[in-house]
């Protein structure tokens, strides 16, 4: 099956229901398709064949979705493109991935100079929100384009975190997404027509949660803004059914005075990733929300589930007094294969922390055009994640930080993650990151960095004690500084080396 293989099954069942929806109007399976139809013919006529790639330039939009299905359609390869990164951020992505054709919304019209002088390989531009975009499918047919099968084709090119230096180009194929779509549906079934909240960028796993949703007649409701008011209103509007989201904007939606007003008995999954996600909070997400808090781990590099946590698993660690297990990632998924290994290459037992790795169909095939990256990333034939993690003697498999965020401090290895669960806790702190600094006596020093709730205020001497408290002086802040809101990815992840940056000025350290 390709990725438009899927979507073309809901569009067989169910013609009539709304595929897209922007909050005001929707648009039906059998609408889309034409228009899928149509854009694929119109990159066809331009010349894209197989391996080219096509890019939509744009913010959480129903056309913008629709030109992805075309796409596919045509054979050409997705590059996404994430509206929220920096201008000259998504110049590189579309330069690294070689892009000819790109679609755009108006509200980058000003951007175009600058990206046609930087990015000369590409040949056509066509705006998705105006008249004109109508205008320009109208030229083209729409009836299928006759394409061959194609299950190792490159169905688009995700970007790598991000985090830690420039995003590589991940290819992820049809093959992949069947995995992954596969994974989705054992863990996630869906007993309805699911009703989606797209409110993460659609260029990342909020896109991605959409594929195995589109057999089943889907309807994807697109929010061009995360307001967590207007959030928490969609949810109870549109009867939603899922929604993913990254732990910072749940946080937001926790501290949104009329969280408790709206109606949630819809929801069946409230899936949240990309990050550690506090425990305390997520407690109060569960009393809030319902029983439908849903945990997946993985990476762009291995689409979303390699790990499953489900709503029934956390509703039975708080029964069973194991609320610790709310600290994990759930345990692994069918399909995958996963393991925690030493620098060695050996695989380690269960208890024992080391650096996760897996294996099987989710896994990239690899870089674009990197083959020593994607040689790096496969040493002893696993896939490297970068987390140090561990596996229970249950199977719940825990991430315990970064590899790359480690802090050795006076010989002692420090997890930034297992402090700032401790500095979650406090009812002030809205958000927090752990980092080492440079420090004459103990080599890197452990330094927090807080977001305080609006209105709330606590000394850094008490964050320190409470941490102090509860895991002894080598892995309590030496000290803490206060900050209006942490740096973050346009995907909501914290970006550690931006805070580091400015401390390590002048050492050895890599940010």
């Amino acid at each position: 099956m390709r990725l438009i293989d899927y979507f073309d099954r809901g569009a067989d069942l169910f013609p009539e229901r709304h595929c897209l929806h922007d909050g005001s109007r929707g648009w039906t399976y059998a609408e889309v398709r034409g228009q899928s139809h149509r854009v694929a013919n119109g990159l066809l006529v331009a010349g894209l064949g197989r391996g080219a790639k096509a890019a939509v330039y744009s913010p959480n939009h129903a056309a913008a979705y629709a030109c992805l299905l075309g796409i596919v359609r045509a054979g050409v390869t997705w590059a996404p493109v994430n509206a929220r990164n920096a201008l000259e951020e998504n110049l590189y992505i579309l330069n690294n991935t070689d892009v000819e054709f790109l679609f755009y919304h108006s509200s980058f019209e000003s951007a175009l100079p600058r990206i046609r002088e930087a990015c000369p390989k590409i040949k056509d531009f066509v705006c998705l929100d105006l008249p004109s975009f109508e205008a320009w499918l109208a030229r083209f047919e729409a009836a299928a384009p006759d394409l061959p099968d194609d299950p190792d084709g490159v169905a688009f090119l995700a970007s790598s975190g991000g985090t830690t230096g420039r995003p590589k180009g991940v290819q992820i194929t049809n093959r992949n997404i069947e995995t992954m779509n596969s994974i989705f549906w054992a863990c996630m079934p869906l007993e309805a027509p699911p009703v989606h909240l797209m409110v993460a960028p659609m260029t990342h796993a909020a896109g991605v949660c959409s594929f195995p949703m589109l057999p089943f007649g889907g309807t994807n409701i697109f929010m061009g803004t995360a307001d967590p008011g207007g959030i928490l209103a969609a949810i109870e509007k549109h009867k939603v059914t899922h929604i993913y989201m990254p732990p910072t904007l749940i946080y937001m939606l926790l501290a949104h005075p009329d969280v408790r007003k709206y109606d949630y008995s819809s929801l069946k999954n409230l899936v949240y990733a990309s990050a550690p996600m506090s425990v305390d909070k997520l407690v109060e997400a569960i009393e809030v929300f319902g029983p439908v808090l849903t945990q997946t781990y993985g990476q762009a590099e291995a689409c979303m589930i390699c790990t499953f946590f489900s709503p029934k698993d956390h509703v039975e660690a708080l029964k069973s007094n194991n609320r610790h297990r709310l600290a994990s990632c759930g345990k692994i998924s069918p399909l995958v294969r996963l393991e925690v290994m030493d620098e060695e290459g050996r695989i380690l037992p269960r208890g024992e922390r080391g650096e996760i790795v897996v294996r099987g169909g989710l896994v990239t095939s690899g870089y674009y055009n990197n083959p020593k990256a994607t040689e790096e990333a496969s040493t002893f034939g696993w896939h490297h994640t970068g987390d140090i993690g561990v596996i229970d003697t249950d199977g719940f498999v825990y991430i315990v930080d970064r590899k790359k965020d480690m802090i050795i401090s006076g010989g002692f290895n420090v997890f930034p993650s297992e402090v700032e669960q401790v500095l979650w806790s406090h009812p002030a702190v809205q958000d927090c990151a752990v980092i080492g600094v440079p420090d004459e006596k103990w080599g890197e020093a452990v330094k927090a960095v807080v977001e305080l709730k609006p209105g709330a205020t606590v000394a850094a001497e008490e964050l320190i004690h409470l941490a102090k408290d509860k895991l002894g002086g080598v892995k309590a802040p030496k000290s803490v500084d206060f900050i209006a809101a942490l740096p973050r990815s346009p995907v909501g992840k914290v970006l550690k080396k931006d805070l580091r940056a400015p401390y390590w000025a002048g050492h050895d350290r890599k940010i």
